[in-house]
């Protein structure tokens, strides 16, 4: 088990017992039995109150990389190579190049494991996603293995990573992912946003099969964690520009639980659809605050540099 420093575990009890006395007044059997997801209502005002009393360090963090697809690139990378970026927060979609000899147009399906549950680690909480997440991405990279105890311990760092800037509520948001995956052996974890979805699915897809490494998804308006380890396509991302990802494989942290918005989650490895990515893979809103250069766009938590 995870032990808190005192001064944090002295007002856990403080909150649990505002809390208690919050669901009395509210009506505690519904928020217990979560009937029309009135304990995950709960859940987030608690959070709220816990930011409240005890906010995350103003600290800088990592940046969001805002990309925006250009009509003429200013740099074109060769096939094979992942696209080079200057050091401004505005960066382009990496373009490719044809090689001397045409590659026929067909439909490619990319996957980085052959065995998905093997890699697989349910959140032990409902508020530990981007940690089971981080944990299942190294595992994939064999960094890390899929056990409780290491997800404990990965969660128990994130006072080490942790910024106001990355997540208002505290706790992790996509820089502590990225911070945590460079602590534990994968430096290069870009966070990026993108004004559309497909450019955001498209560019992850080149990135997972010039790296060798899974991209991690922010799926439910940024409140949620999908490892992406590999996807389907009508063409080859990495040699056609106009290449459509038609789907990803994707590491769900919630399964086997059932949300009360999203419905039941999908078991390890599940191939999820252009509906689902539609219907899962929501533009950034979270209603703690404004987040610039993540609002509205999709984000990701992207690989740049081989496995």
């Amino acid at each position: 088990m995870t032990r808190l420093p005192i001064g944090r575990l002295r007002l856990r009890r403080r909150l649990v017992a505002l809390a208690l006395a919050v669901a009395v007044l509210l009506g505690g059997t519904a928020v217990w039995t979560n009937a029309l997801g009135a304990g995950d209502r709960f859940d987030r005002m608690l959070a709220r109150i816990e930011a409240f009393i005890d906010p995350p360090p103003d600290r800088p963090t990592l940046p969001t990389i805002v990309v925006t697809q250009q009509p003429s690139p200013t740099a074109t990378p060769s096939p094979g190579v992942v696209a080079p970026y200057d050091a401004s927060d505005i960066h382009e979609l990496p373009r490719v190049t044809p090689s001397p000899t045409p590659r026929p147009r067909v439909p490619v399906d990319v996957t980085l494991v052959a065995d998905h549950e093997a890699f697989f680690a349910s959140q032990i909480t409902t508020k530990m996603c981007a940690v089971a997440g981080t944990q299942m991405a190294l595992a994939v990279m064999g960094l890390a293995d899929t056990s409780e105890a290491f997800q404990n311990a990965l969660g128990a760092r994130i006072g080490e990573w942790e910024s106001w800037e990355d997540s208002h509520n505290g706790g992790w948001g996509p820089a502590s992912i990225s911070l945590a995956l460079a602590a534990y052996g994968a430096p290069g974890y870009e966070i990026r946003a993108y004004d559309i979805r497909a450019d955001a699915l498209r560019d992850s897809a080149i990135a997972l099969s010039m790296t060798g490494k899974p991209v991690v998804l922010l799926p439910w308006w940024g409140a949620h964690t999908w490892v992406m380890t590999g996807y389907r396509a009508d063409a080859d991302p990495s040699y056609f520009a106009d290449a459509t990802v038609t789907g990803t494989y994707i590491l769900d942290p919630w399964y086997p639980r059932v949300s009360s918005i999203w419905g039941p989650s999908d078991p390890p490895g599940t191939f999820q659809d252009a509906a689902e990515m539609e219907r899962n893979f929501i533009g950034w809103s979270r209603p703690e605050g404004a987040y610039p250069g993540r609002d509205g766009k999709y984000v990701v938590v992207l690989p740049t540099t081989p496995l």
